[in-house]
């Protein structure tokens, strides 16, 4: 029995509605979020030891790495937090169709992009 299956599948044929990117995105953000939190209680930890683990911190939260650390970890936390409450509304029965779900969506991600361009903004 030959089975009728793709051997190869080349992943950048596919193409994703809106609605799935934004699924796939929510739980990326989740991850990135998880993995921020280790430098967030690191950085807790090393400022509260002594008086110069707390220079260290400041330092290192006044440079660039700080800056994109910041940025990173507030952006990701921005659209999970907002990718959250679309699912909540629609576990509640609203914007399951396919093109409320799509635009709905979208909303999500440029309300996304443009609070990480304000954060960007605002913490530079």
């Amino acid at each position: 029995m030959k089975k009728q299956r793709p051997v190869n599948l080349d992943l950048t044929t596919i193409k994703l509605p809106s609605a799935g990117k934004a699924s796939i995105l929510h739980r990326v953000t989740g991850v990135a979020m998880f993995f921020a939190l280790i430098f967030v209680i690191w950085a807790w930890a090393t400022s509260v030891s002594s008086a110069d683990g707390f220079a260290l911190v400041k330092d290192i939260m006044q440079g660039a790495f700080g800056y994109v650390i910041a940025l990173g970890t507030l952006s990701a936390l921005s659209y999970h937090f907002i990718g959250g409450v679309r699912h909540v509304v629609m576990d509640m029965g609203h914007w399951e169709e396919l093109k409320s779900g799509n635009t709905s969506a979208n909303v999500a991600i440029g309300l996304w992009i443009v609070v990480t361009i304000t954060l960007g903004v605002v913490l530079w």
